[in-house]
């Protein structure tokens, strides 16, 4: 289950839709993922860099975390997408090791 909360603004569905995509090529990596929190949130900052996108992923026996902030949400979710895809092959291998 995918959440998307955009934070003092209205996310269009184009976005929601972009990382909705994002997200499900991620959530195919692994099957206990039960739960997906997206926030979006437009940082007051004097720099265009002001698009931050945070995402929780709920796995079973943990959580992943990434938080990144770019000139746009889809740059953002790119990184963020990235981060937890390296998170979630270290988590893997963490209990393949066990």
């Amino acid at each position: 289950m995918v959440n998307i909360q955009s934070i003092g603004f209205v996310a269009d569905s184009k976005l929601e839709a972009f990382i909705q995509s994002k997200l499900d090529k991620l959530m195919k990596l692994d099957d206990d993922i039960v739960g997906v929190e997206v926030f979006l949130r437009l940082e007051k900052s004097v720099t265009t860099e002001n698009k931050v996108v945070e995402i929780i992923l709920d796995l079973k026996g943990a959580d992943l975390f990434a938080k990144k902030q770019s000139q746009s949400f889809e740059e953002s979710t790119d990184m963020v997408i990235e981060a937890l895809r390296r998170q979630l092959v270290k988590h893997k291998e963490k209990l393949r090791a066990k």
